[in-house]
């Protein structure tokens, strides 16, 4: 009897250790489970916006910004790392003048096209604001699948705007009391605007860059101005 059951206990303790064995191979050969599958649905940019290859004659202060928020929707690339995004969102970008004016109201020989002027109300400050309705479009990559809120991420895409509106906004101070002064034209700007962009980082905070292909003023109408910005990207969601 007591021979049985020893038989028994061996063939018992034999099966538990397959088991066992099986259980750590399928733990192994497994794929980990995502932890959050986020999608970086929602992304807000802001930096220092600025001109480049403007003209000597058009002088802006150290300090203009840029605003803009989107949401995206990202679709993964088979299992690989990388992903497409398309969005939609809207973007403010802001620069301030030095001593110079903007004026949109001009007549005659000045009414044909954008020109900087000496500013000889003495504003104390002087911005040139202008909105768009963005599209961005993303390829990114994602260091970590499984949980793409942590682990470095990268991206490069075009962003393809609507000129929404645009208008020069100054402070000018009469009698004591400062006065408020602000002109709307899209007369002399460029319709559509397209750039390209590049994020690097980690987690949901990423730097970013981005330099327009198009040009502020339509041809003939203004300045060669091309608009850059650099600054800091949140992503989440």
């Amino acid at each position: 009897m007591m021979k049985r059951v020893a038989i028994l206990a061996v063939l018992i303790l034999q099966s538990s250790l397959l088991f066992a064995q099986d259980l750590d191979k399928s733990s192994i050969n497994s794929t980990p489970a995502i932890v959050k599958p986020a999608r970086d649905f929602l992304m807000v940019n802001f930096g220092y916006n600025g001109w480049a290859s403007k003209p000597d004659t058009v002088k802006l202060k150290s300090f203009g910004y840029n605003f803009s928020a989107a949401l995206c929707y990202d679709f993964p690339i088979n299992k690989s790392h990388l992903s497409f995004a398309p969005g939609l969102g809207i973007s403010t970008n802001v620069v301030y003048l030095d001593g110079q004016v903007l004026p949109f109201t001009d007549t005659g020989a000045l009414a044909s096209s954008a020109h900087f002027l000496p500013d000889t109300s003495h504003y104390k400050r002087y911005k040139f604001v202008t909105t768009y309705l963005q599209a961005p479009f993303e390829l990114r990559y994602f260091g970590n699948k499984q949980n793409r809120n942590q682990g470095f991420k990268a991206a490069i895409g075009i962003d393809v705007g609507l000129l929404l509106g645009s208008h020069t906004k100054g402070i000018l101070p009469v009698n004591g009391v400062d006065v408020n002064i602000k002109q709307a034209s899209k007369e002399y700007q460029n319709i559509w605007n397209m750039a390209a962009h590049v994020r690097v980082g980690w987690g949901h905070i990423t730097l970013f860059g981005s330099y327009n292909v198009t040009t502020l003023f339509k041809q003939n109408e203004g300045p060669k101005i091309t608009p850059f910005s650099v600054g800091l990207s949140l992503t989440g969601l």
